[in-house]
């Protein structure tokens, strides 16, 4: 019984200096790929392309976005930030949002239901008419 025990015991705490070396050896990778340039992204939450690098107090310089600089420590950076291949069909957007502003459109909502919506009756309500126009249609919805 107390041999069972040692082996698991050796077994655990083999298995955790084995995770912490290949934690260690993805950290050195990642480190090794850090120049002037390329886009990171931190521990916290922050994305931003390195600036300098120092490597004797172990501190980076992230410009965030033009003209803001942040100094982190060169361990808080995490992530190599890849740029996103951009998509082979272009995004068509109108000249103009005639299409959007017609003087009546049809609205359709949740449930499938069709009304006719009058823009130029929207533009003159009273505040207090909106209210109470919009708390009317939020009682249709349930």
């Amino acid at each position: 019984m107390t041999i069972l025990l040692f082996v698991m015991l050796g077994l655990f705490i083999f298995m955790m200096f084995r995770r912490n070396k290949k934690t260690q050896k993805q950290q050195a990778t990642l480190q090794s790929q850090f120049a002037p340039g390329v886009e990171v992204m931190t521990s916290f939450g922050l994305f931003g392309r390195i600036v300098s690098i120092d490597e004797e107090e172990n501190k980076v310089v992230l410009e965030l976005s033009p003209g803001n600089l942040a100094t982190v420590h060169r361990q808080a950076v995490t992530k190599i930030v890849e740029p996103v291949a951009a998509s082979e069909e272009p995004t068509v957007v109108p000249d103009d949002a005639s299409s959007l502003t017609a003087g009546s459109s049809l609205a359709a909502d949740d449930a499938g239901r069709t009304e006719a919506v009058n823009r130029t009756e929207a533009v003159n309500e009273t505040p207090e008419e909106s209210l109470k126009r919009l708390n009317d249609e939020g009682k249709k919805d349930s």
